[in-house]
């Protein structure tokens, strides 16, 4: 906006957003009568949340259309957020009629369109005006059209949001669950179990969508069976926090997902409700502590995780490494990756998705074992450093120790002990870690393993002293106080 946009003096303002607009941008202008603030949103993640938050203030959705292809996806999709947000009111604007033979017949047909789609998201009036693009006019009269030019129109627009002012008096809630209406924008599919950061409006927490309730296919509005959302996809989920936040509903309960690493906007949407469990649960206090539990087996309990390619060596050194500390008279259990199939997580393929479900789910029993007071080793492939870092985010301080077992894939094919990398590059195995599924090696882990150079038990040897000098004294007894 410019200064003299800014100014505004005592005109009545309406504020709208553009549902179709190509590039994102504020802008304002006014007439004799009145002052008006739009607001363009193409598609994208990082203007989405924006965009909502814009859709949250405004009064109407000046809807684009063009004559010669009608109510495109894009532009049912924005008109889509807009109702998420609370517009009850629209403008139809389609443009490039005066091109069209039948541009009357044409202009009525996606007028009608537009307004069916409309009601069905809680829209009920739209009002449609013809558009020029021939002479870059603004404005179109025809003789087949006796309603407003598209100023007129705006400037005879009386709008009323319903309850919005009491709506923004109401106490806020705090909840760590809810069911939200989620828009995806980033350029790899949303895994639910993955964690994200959540930034809410003066607040913000770590997420993940629990279950995936449907898709909504946006030019129908059916609601599709769906695992996963991919870009500019719009779908009902519900999402878990790591904390309670503050919230509304609606508009004012707009958010945005970016991923934990990179920063980047992947997704953004609205709270529709507080899921009645949120807060319904609370902790269970008990007598005896993980510190007791520990104190009564004189240890310190810690997680070793261990991470490779397939075939790399992780459930050998993890055994040897269990062994070890067994004859140091340690309590100890190994989760390993391919058991837990046969039982915990037999459900479960290896898909990006269920691999994302599969480290969630033995993170949770490593942290139960843990609180018991174990020294608890898991050989997991577990391919993604998000998951690595969320199994090492349910543990305390110096309670997590990552060992990146560095095999690489041309020795773990060599290896091949159960024949898998043969038959993934037969294509007989699909989503096998290393060949067509990918592994993100650790950046930064507590312990790197060579498994070229070092033998395995000096490898396991290596995992005992970082445990002795990391200061967990895993490998050593507990002194009494």
């Amino acid at each position: 906006m410019t200064d003299a946009d800014a100014s505004g003096g005592s005109k009545p303002e309406l504020r709208f957003v553009v549902c179709g607009a190509a590039d994102a941008a504020a802008f304002s202008f006014e007439t004799d009568t009145r002052r008006f603030v739009g607001f363009d949103m193409p598609d994208g993640g990082r203007y989405t949340r924006n965009w909502f938050a814009e859709a949250a203030s405004a009064d109407l959705a000046l809807v684009l259309a063009d004559a010669r292809t009608g109510v495109s996806a894009r532009t049912r999709r924005h008109l889509y957020i807009a109702a998420l947000a609370g517009v009850r009111r629209a403008i139809l604007a389609v443009d490039n009629v005066d091109l069209l033979d039948c541009g009357g017949d044409a202009f009525a047909a996606i007028s009608e369109e537009c307004r069916g789609f409309a009601r069905e998201l809680g829209i009920d009036e739209v009002d449609a005006v013809p558009l020029s693009a021939r002479a870059g006019e603004d404005v179109f009269a025809a003789p087949w059209h006796d309603g407003p030019t598209l100023m007129k129109a705006l400037e005879g627009a009386e709008i009323d949001r319903g309850d919005t002012a009491a709506e923004r008096e109401r106490p806020t809630r705090s909840a760590d669950q809810f069911a939200v209406h989620l828009v995806w924008t980033g350029a790899e599919p949303m895994l639910p179990g993955r964690p994200y950061a959540v930034r809410f409006a003066g607040a913000s927490a770590v997420a993940q969508v629990t279950d995936l309730t449907h898709r909504v296919e946006v030019e129908t509005l059916r609601h599709l069976a769906a695992k996963t959302l991919a870009a500019n996809q719009i779908g009902y989920c519900k999402i878990a926090l790591d904390r309670p936040v503050p919230f509304d509903t609606g508009a004012a309960g707009a958010f945005e997902l970016a991923d934990r690493f990179s920063g980047a906007t992947v997704g953004a949407g609205a709270i529709r409700f507080a899921l009645r469990r949120a807060s319904n649960i609370a902790w269970q206090e008990t007598g005896i502590d993980k510190a007791a539990r520990a104190r009564a087996i004189g240890q310190r309990p810690c997680v070793v995780w261990l991470t490779g390619l397939p075939g790399a060596g992780k459930s050998t050194v993890a055994d040897l490494v269990e062994r070890k500390l067994q004859a140091a008279g340690r309590h100890t259990y190994l989760l390993d990756g391919n058991n837990l199939r046969h039982g915990l997580n037999r459900d479960l393929g290896f898909t990006d998705r269920d691999r994302v479900e599969n480290i969630r789910r033995v993170a949770e029993v490593a942290k139960l074992m843990v609180d018991a007071g174990l020294i608890v080793i898991v050989a997991l492939i577990s391919p993604f450093r998000s998951e690595r870092a969320m199994a090492r985010g349910t543990m305390e301080e110096g309670e997590f120790f990552e060992v990146f077992v560095d095999t690489p894939v041309e020795v773990c094919e060599a290896r091949d002990p159960r024949g898998l990398y043969a038959k993934a590059r037969r294509g007989e195995l699909a989503n096998f870690t290393g060949i067509d599924s990918p592994y993100e090696a650790p950046e930064t882990p507590d312990l790197r393993i060579d498994t070229t150079a070092l033998p395995a038990d000096r490898a396991a040897d290596e995992v005992l002293r970082l445990l002795r000098t990391r200061g967990s004294r895993a490998g050593d007894r507990e002194r009494s106080s």
